[in-house]
């Protein structure tokens, strides 16, 4: 636990890089803070500050800079919320109007890179995973074709192989059980529900249905991994990055991939409310001089997806907080119109 007096030195050192951009030495400190102490105290409290590893001095400079762990302790406890909350609300929803779902996402990424001038990332929402009405299409040599249409008219493609050659009349037969049993149901549900009824099934069907659910797993997991990215080339204006190509390289080796993105959102959306990742913190993305401030989205008070901002750990937290809450609370109510 600090004393006030060295909180308010955190504070104000923080304040004044993330507006600056410089490290922030004992005078700037003096005048900033208000309070009225000598040099020679600021200092010591600096050092206090740097032993604890908050601070650091970085090369010659006799100034200091947030570490990570300095920024973590400055949005835990001593974050104020932003004065722009009402008009950022108002100018936003402009830009989210009910549409086709895929565009509400990417008009999102890219009002998100807009306000927050870094990189604006939303995952497209998962659909349910349940099918409308299923068939077999025999293709030979043990390849059987799996049609699966969702509820809301998608159609999945999948070639499976059996173990066995089946006939069409035995795929028709497989098809007519799934659609007049199962229609409706989740992959999970009917899975479990296969489990159960396994036994009461020849062995061709069961082995036929069984494929079927793992190809219908697999054709909705597929269909989730989809990340949009906006405002990448931000970053090359950013003064952290722009003296740095390495770093900018493993940037956008991580924009291009989305892997490593699509695991780190899909941890914030089983949370709740805002999340904020300093420096590496979350390991999916260990970018020591890199933050994510994600949150989820939701259609009829499920949670579908999760957008976020990604940028520099020099950010204005108080305002990405805000851009990102808002936009999630946007997305949503415009996502639950359709």
């Amino acid at each position: 636990m600090l004393e006030d007096r060295a909180k308010l030195l955190l504070k104000t050192l923080v304040e004044r890089y993330i507006a600056d951009g410089q490290p922030v030495g004992s005078r700037t400190l003096s005048r900033a803070s208000g309070l009225d102490l000598s040099a020679a105290t600021i200092r010591n409290v600096m050092a206090d500050l740097e032993e604890l590893g908050l601070i650091v001095s970085p090369h010659t400079s006799a100034g200091r800079v947030p570490t990570p762990r300095g920024y973590r302790m400055f949005v835990d406890t001593m974050l104020t919320r932003g004065r722009g909350f009402d008009d950022l609300a108002g100018g936003a929803h402009q830009q989210l109007q009910p549409d086709q779902p895929q565009r509400v996402i990417t008009n999102a990424a890219q009002m998100l890179s807009s306000l927050s001038q870094f990189v604006g990332v939303v995952t497209a929402p998962r659909k349910a995973s349940a099918f409308r009405h299923i068939e077999f299409l025999r293709l030979g040599d043990r390849r059987v074709l799996v049609i699966l249409v969702s509820p809301d008219g998608d159609v999945q493609n999948r070639v499976i192989f059996t173990a066995q050659d089946v006939t069409q009349s035995q795929l028709v037969e497989a098809s007519n059980i799934l659609n007049t049993h199962y229609s409706g149901l989740t992959i999970e549900q009917m899975r479990e529900r296969l489990r159960q009824e396994v036994d009461a099934l020849r062995a061709d069907i069961a082995s036929l249905m069984s494929a079927a659910v793992q190809a219908g797993s697999e054709a909705m997991e597929e269909n989730t991994d989809q990340v949009v990215v906006s405002g990448e080339r931000n970053l090359l204006q950013v003064q952290d990055f722009s003296n740095d190509l390495g770093s900018l390289r493993r940037l956008f080796d991580l924009f291009e991939q989305k892997t490593q993105l699509m695991r780190l959102l899909d941890g914030s959306s089983r949370a709740e409310g805002v999340q904020i990742y300093i420096g590496g913190e979350s390991q999916v993305v260990p970018f020591e001089e890199l933050s994510v401030v994600s949150a989820p989205y939701q259609i009829n008070g499920q949670v579908v997806g999760t957008l976020g901002v990604i940028g520099p750990t020099r950010m204005a937290y108080d305002r990405m907080i805000e851009i990102v809450d808002i936009t999630s609370r946007l997305v949503s109510n415009v996502l639950s119109q359709k």
